[in-house]
């Protein structure tokens, strides 16, 4: 339709592309002059009738209105209606009489219900037929069943339709997504324009002309230039018209006749084409001079449209089972992958050949925790932050796709030919992990049967209601857009996800860490030592650093330093007597009250005893150490006679619960200022072990719950012993000048650096905790000097070293591995600190390198 939307209709408001979709061509109150149309009454009393009934029917319609159908019809002809409404009563829409006998003439009859009237259509049968319609159907949909390819079979029923129709051409008119709609198919004599490729707006077929082709699946339009016979009374005494949704010879609305001359059609039939429940597609049927079909070839092609939807959803099942099959081949692959220890994003990289052939794309991304896997053409982290943002509003566990990606995210323009669109594949629920499969733009260009969005031009129904009157092909470049997500497409990504949910997430996250573990402990076994080894020691000396802010006196903030210190050193010597494993919590408790008790009996530790991982070990060696002084200091060991108590027991889950209990101390209050030491107590353990800390200042004595997950106990004990750490210390004369960089993941040991580098000259320290703000900095920053630690989060600091090295800025590497000479292949020239580090160690580096001068 052309429109203009500057332009307004002086009693209706402005022209929208939403004025077509409101005309009510339902309630026209007209027939096409083929046939006649009656509308009777429950008991059967005839109260409207089209103006041609005496001259379709018979003359004792002339006059009907009123009188019982039965002084209309002869009692044959009537018994036989009857009959036929115990289809409708089963439920069918409308049923059909051939061949219906009334005074000597022949009809074929429609019969439906419309609200409290019962309509009859008659058309009268113009002859003997040449051949059988329904014995034609059944060859020809063979042939379409015998296509070699999709667009074959659409080719085949384009051919089919004309040829059951005998319509000078037929269309495979297909509906997208946008209700907008493209030829795909064509068969037509050699005169006349060609449709094929072309692409029509979504208003030329409004909205309610869509509803009823789903409900009244064949439209004759006979003739062009019939504006149809009135229906008597218009209105009933109610002032109700008659609606006639699902009348066959309903009259057309007088804008689509204006539509259809335009192009240049004399009579035009449309068949609906139904998929799954909804409105596929038409066979727009057309002809240069009038052209009826009776009812009962009209039937026969409508027979064949539903044999042509079932061939459609046939083949597309054929499809989707071809989609299965490769799907669980991925699924084999996946699950050998597993079963050899990779990891999700290891395996899905594996398979990244197999996964593109199940759904081609450019680009995959695996969002996890919080972290993405990306390989081939995919947006910048910063953007997939923003994108999976987005995603969480959409509808939860259900595969979301887009072709246009800027239409969820507007910047999205931007990188478009990167990715201009997405297959976004729940994997989990609470937090929502995604696989994204992106694919890049694809533009292209589109052909419009006339320009989509032409002006308003003043016409026979005036500028509200004007049809197109060009359909010369119209080129429009469509760009920002991806090749389209098919059906198919988001079928297989349904099955992939269910696939991702039972594969991936049935092997649980600790799982996956247990399975990494046990892996790393086969074949580094001793460079994992000593990382570890150097990395608890770096941070002793980092407490004792970091701590130096207390608001206390030297003599005790060196005896409370001093305690720490020592609690880590005997925690750690209870990990490395056999092997770096599992280790007895009851032998550390006992260890920490015997450096503050001469009377043993004075702490109870009760329960069975549990071995703890090496990680939670250190953990819960500082926060008992805190525990343990704070008694000493203020608590119940303060006072002579008191006690402590502590149970360890296990929960139904298989979590460590701690007790805390202290009795015979003095009255307790809560402290008024959160030091150090209760940051440590309350944080540690829901921080570093994902568990529980809670602590509760009773007036009888200090309590205290921990609980910490069963991931962390073990019930065997493996110690091994460790060499000394030996070290010299330089002096030297602080020489640094300019900026310095930090690139360490461990925040107290960073700030330590960071403090050193400070000591040592250095006008600012930068502190990035990854690689992709390290390698932003480098880029922005001018470095005299930077301090690098090798392994991030499993990944390793090259990228960043590599930077500096281009830049020829001096680094220094630090290390808790031994293997000093495999760390050395993987880096340019640099120094290298082993952990832990002190100031002394840096400053050899930066004399090394040229940076400072010894004494």
């Amino acid at each position: 339709m052309d429109r203009n939307p500057s332009r307004t209709a002086p009693d209706t408001g402005p022209v929208t592309l939403t004025n077509c979709d409101r005309e009510p061509i339902h309630i026209l109150g007209r027939t096409q002059r083929y046939g006649a149309l009656l509308a009777v009454s429950s008991d059967w009393l005839v109260q409207h009738a089209s103006e041609n009934a005496a001259d379709i029917i018979g003359p004792s319609f002339a006059t009907p209105l009123g009188k019982p159908l039965s002084d209309l019809l002869p009692p044959a002809a009537l018994r036989q209606i009857r009959n036929r409404l115990r289809m409708l009563e089963s439920g069918s829409n409308a049923t059909r009489i051939f061949d219906l006998v009334v005074q000597d003439r022949r009809f074929d009859v429609s019969i439906h219900q419309s609200g409290r009237h019962l309509i009859l259509e008659f058309e009268p049968k113009r002859g003997e037929r040449d051949g059988d319609a329904l014995a034609q159907t059944y060859p020809l949909i063979q042939r379409i069943r015998d296509a070699a390819s999709p667009d074959d079979m659409l080719r085949e029923a384009a051919r089919a339709v004309r040829a059951l129709s005998g319509f000078d051409s037929v269309m495979v008119y297909r509906f997208q997504e946008d209700h907008s709609g493209v030829v795909v198919a064509e068969s037509r004599r050699q005169t006349g324009q060609k449709y094929l490729g072309l692409h029509f707006p979504a208003s030329d077929i409004p909205v309610q002309a869509r509803a009823l082709y789903t409900r009244s699946l064949l439209r004759l339009i006979a003739d062009v230039s019939d504006e149809g016979v009135p229906i008597i009374p218009a209105r009933s005494p109610e002032g109700t018209p008659l609606d006639l949704s699902l009348a066959v010879t309903r009259a057309v609305s007088p804008i689509h006749l204006e539509y259809l001359r335009n192009m240049g059609v004399a009579a035009s039939m449309s068949v609906s084409i139904m998929k799954d429940g909804k409105l596929w597609g038409l066979f727009a049927c057309h002809h240069q001079s009038p052209h009826y079909l009776e009812f009962e070839q009209r039937t026969a092609i409508e027979l064949f449209a539903h044999l042509f939807s079932y061939e459609l959803t046939r083949r597309q099942e054929g499809e989707r089972n071809e989609s299965q099959s490769r799907t669980q081949n991925l699924q084999r692959k996946l699950m050998n992958h597993l079963a050899e220890g990779d990891t999700l994003e290891a395996s899905l990289l594996s398979v990244s050949d197999d996964l593109r052939a199940v759904i081609p794309h450019d680009g995959v991304v695996l969002v996890t925790q919080g972290r993405f896997h990306r390989s081939g053409d995919t947006p910048s982290e910063a953007d997939l932050m923003t994108l999976e943002g987005l995603l969480n509003t959409t509808a939860a566990s259900r595969v979301y796709s887009t072709d246009k990606l800027s239409q969820l995210m507007p910047h999205a323009e931007e990188f478009a030919k990167t990715c201009a669109g997405v297959l976004a594949i729940p994997i989990s629920r609470t937090p929502r992990d995604y696989l994204l499969l992106c694919r890049r733009e694809i533009p292209r260009n589109v052909a419009w049967a006339g320009e989509p969005a032409k002006g308003v031009q003043e016409g026979p129904n005036g500028d509200r209601l004007t049809p197109r009157k060009s359909f010369e092909a119209w080129r429009e470049t469509v760009e920002g857009r991806c090749a389209p997500w098919s059906e198919s497409d988001r079928h297989a990504a349904d099955l992939l996800r269910s696939l991702l949910l039972e594969v991936f997430l049935r092997v649980s996250d600790a799982a996956n860490a247990e399975r990494a573990r046990a892996h790393e402990h086969q074949e580094l076994l001793i460079a994992e030592l000593n990382h570890r080894v150097r990395n608890i020691l770096n941070l002793m000396r980092s407490l004792l650093s970091q701590t130096r802010t207390q608001d206390m006196s030297t003599a005790d903030f060196a005896k409370s330093l001093d305690g720490r210190i020592q609690s880590l050193a005997r925690a750690h010597d209870q990990l490395t007597r056999k092997e770096w494993g599992p280790a007895s919590l009851h032998e550390m408790l006992e260890h920490e009250f015997a450096a503050y008790l001469d009377d043993p009996d004075r702490a109870r530790i009760s329960g069975e005893d549990v071995m703890v991982s090496p990680d939670a070990y250190t953990t819960l060696a500082l926060v008992l150490h805190e525990m343990v002084t704070n008694s000493v200091k203020y608590g119940g060991l303060s006072a002579k006679g008191g006690r402590a108590e502590v149970d360890l027991s296990l929960n139904a889950a298989g979590d460590l619960v701690i007790d805390w209990r202290e009795r015979g101390g003095p009255a307790v209050q809560k402290p008024e200022r959160r030091g150090f030491g209760t940051a440590i107590i309350e944080r540690s353990i829901p921080y570093e072990l994902g568990g529980e800390a809670k602590v509760s200042y009773i007036v009888t004595g200090v309590e205290a719950r921990f609980l910490v997950p069963a991931e962390h106990i073990s019930s065997t004990a493996n110690v091994l012993p460790l060499r000394a750490i030996q070290g010299g210390a330089e002096t030297a004369q602080a020489g640094l000048s300019g900026r310095a960089m930090v690139l360490e993941d461990t925040m107290i040991i960073a700030m330590d650096a960071a403090d050193m580098l400070s000591d040592l000259g250095a006008s600012e320290v930068d502190i990035c905790a990854g690689i992709e703000e390290a390698l932003e900095r480098v880029a922005t920053q001018d470095y005299e000097f930077a301090l690098l630690d090798v392994n991030l989060g499993g990944k390793q600091s090259v990228p960043v070293a590599e930077a500096l090295a281009a830049k020829g800025v001096p680094f220094a590497l630090a290390t808790g591995y031994g293997d000093v000479e495999s760390v050395t292949k993987l880096y340019p020239p640099c120094k290298i600190l082993q952990k832990p580090f002190s100031s002394a160690s840096i400053m050899g580096a930066l004399s090394s390198l040229g940076l400072m001068s010894r004494k």
